[in-house]
């Protein structure tokens, strides 16, 4: 790992993304765990929240669609919406209701783009793929296309009327990217009273193999790796002080691990993390312009069942890019939204 430049880098505003939740909602039993999240969010940030319902078209037929069936379908969204308006335990804000028709990836990207302070909150996926791993294509096609950053709520995480984030784990590679979601994470720890760990995986370096690696190849393995491990620590320790200056409890963890994205996926579940916050780069970011995320928030997309957190640092482009062919995208592979 390489050392950034400074905790907190200049330029990072630690309100960016998160002067207003929308939580994005179809019929799925599991708009319910999206709203309570959506709720913990908004009152840890002391954020408006608006509940966001896009209504599809259906299938283009022969015949119009009937404008009397349609107004109900419009009725019956806001009547479900209301309900789930109001806030899972006492709060200061009832959150806003709005209705969209169209296609509904364009229509929530349109909607964040018209509220540049924006953090949606979305399932991974929707009615149509409830059972099955991984991530919708609808929610694929928001995580590609949505300027601000996005709070991504699994099928598979435990739901609860009002989530309790007693753990926010906080992956690090040492790069100022990664470093940029911790005033965030700083406020929701200190809203929550949580737990902060951070988190760092120090991967077996990589050499060039034509033959059996030699003893002296093996040994020059060895001490890279434990260099690593060593300027980790320090790394890892000086922003623990750091943080803990403002009182809160924060554990380091720096851990060897073959693949870093599998090692990140293990150390959350064993650490039973109810939150991770991450940026959506790390030191790929300086490689890879070009596609949204990195190949490790991507894959924990795909492979978390915790809730998770995927901050757009203030220098990634806020212009929601054309739809890409899946191959174009580090995202995970997708099914029925």
């Amino acid at each position: 790992m390489s050392r950034s430049s400074a905790l907190f880098p200049v330029g990072v505003d630690s309100q960016a993304g998160t002067g207003h939740v929308v939580a994005c909602l179809d019929r799925s039993e599991h708009a319910a765990g999206v709203v309570s999240h959506a709720f913990a969010i908004a009152q840890a940030l002391e954020a408006p929240i608006t509940l966001l319902q896009v209504l599809e078209a259906q299938p283009a037929k022969e015949i119009r669609p009937d404008p009397i069936e349609w107004d109900l379908r419009r009725h019956e969204a806001r009547r479900t919406l209301g309900k789930l308006a109001a806030p899972p335990v006492p709060a200061k804000t009832i959150a806003e209701v709005q209705l969209a028709e169209g296609a509904t990836a364009e229509e929530i990207c349109r909607f964040s783009c018209g509220q540049p302070d924006c953090l949606l909150v979305l399932g991974t996926r929707g009615e149509n793929g409830a059972r099955q791993k991984g991530i919708g294509g609808t929610a694929h096609n928001v995580l590609d296309r949505a300027p601000g950053s996005i709070l991504l709520v699994p099928i598979a995480a435990s739901p609860a009327p009002a989530p309790t984030y007693r753990r926010i784990l906080v992956p690090l590679d040492g790069s100022s990217w990664a470093e940029s979601v911790l005033p965030l994470a700083v406020r929701l720890a200190k809203a929550a009273q949580a737990e902060l760990v951070l988190a760092h995986i120090v991967p077996k370096p990589e050499l060039t193999e034509t033959r059996p690696l030699e003893p002296r190849d093996l040994e020059l393995q060895r001490n890279v790796v434990e260099r690593n491990e060593e300027t980790a620590r320090g790394y890892l320790d000086r922003v623990r002080t750091y943080v803990a200056a403002m009182g809160l409890r924060v554990r380091t963890i720096s851990a060897r691990g073959d693949d870093v994205r599998t090692s990140l996926a293990g150390l959350i579940r064993s650490e039973s993390a109810d939150l991770v916050v991450l940026s959506a780069r790390g030191h790929g970011g300086r490689h890879h312009a070009d596609v949204p995320y990195g190949s490790v928030a991507a894959y924990l997309m795909g492979h978390s069942a915790t809730p998770m957190l995927i901050v757009r640092p203030s220098g990634m482009p806020q212009e929601p890019a054309p739809l890409k062919t899946i191959q174009d995208t580090r995202l995970p592979a997708v099914g029925p939204a």
